[in-house]
C-alpha cells in the first residue's frame, strides 16, 4: 500500500512538472515588493501532497518567493507546525502580519488568500 502511495505521489509530482502554468511577469520593483510580502509567509507541506501541489502551483503562477517547510521529513518543521497550528495537516499556510501570526489551513482557503493578496 505504501508503494502505491508513493509512485501515486511521484506520478502527481510528474504531472505538476510537465502542465507548471507560466509565472506572472511583473515590473522589478512590484516584484520586489511581492517579494518582501511573502518573505512574512511559509507554507508548511508534503512534497507529493496533492492538495500541497495545487497550492505551490498557485505560489508558482502567481510568481511568490515564499518559503516551502517540510512537515513530513523535518521534525523542527513538523514541531513547529504542531506547536503553532494545533495540529499536523497540510498544507498550512504560516503567515506573520503586524507582529502575530496566523496559520491558514485549507488548499482552497490559501489559494483564494494568495490570489487577493498578490494576483
Amino acid at each position: 500500500m505504501k508503494a502505491l502511495r508513493l509512485g501515486l505521489g511521484e506520478l502527481v509530482i510528474l504531472g505538476d512538472l510537465l502542465t507548471r502554468p507560466r509565472k506572472m511577469h511583473r515590473a522589478p520593483e512590484q516584484q520586489a515588493a511581492v517579494a518582501s510580502a511573502a518573505g512574512q509567509l511559509a507554507l508548511y507541506q508534503f512534497r507529493a501532497c496533492p492538495f500541497c501541489v495545487r497550492t505551490r502551483r498557485t505560489m508558482h503562477k502567481l510568481n511568490l518567493p515564499i518559503e516551502l517547510r517540510d512537515a513530513k521529513n523535518d521534525p523542527e518543521h513538523r514541531q513547529a507546525l504542531e506547536q503553532g497550528g494545533g495540529r499536523i495537516k497540510v498544507p498550512c499556510l504560516r503567515i506573520e502580519e503586524n507582529g502575530e501570526t496566523r496559520w491558514m489551513y485549507e488548499s482552497k482557503d490559501i489559494i483564494s488568500y494568495l490570489n487577493q493578496r498578490f494576483a
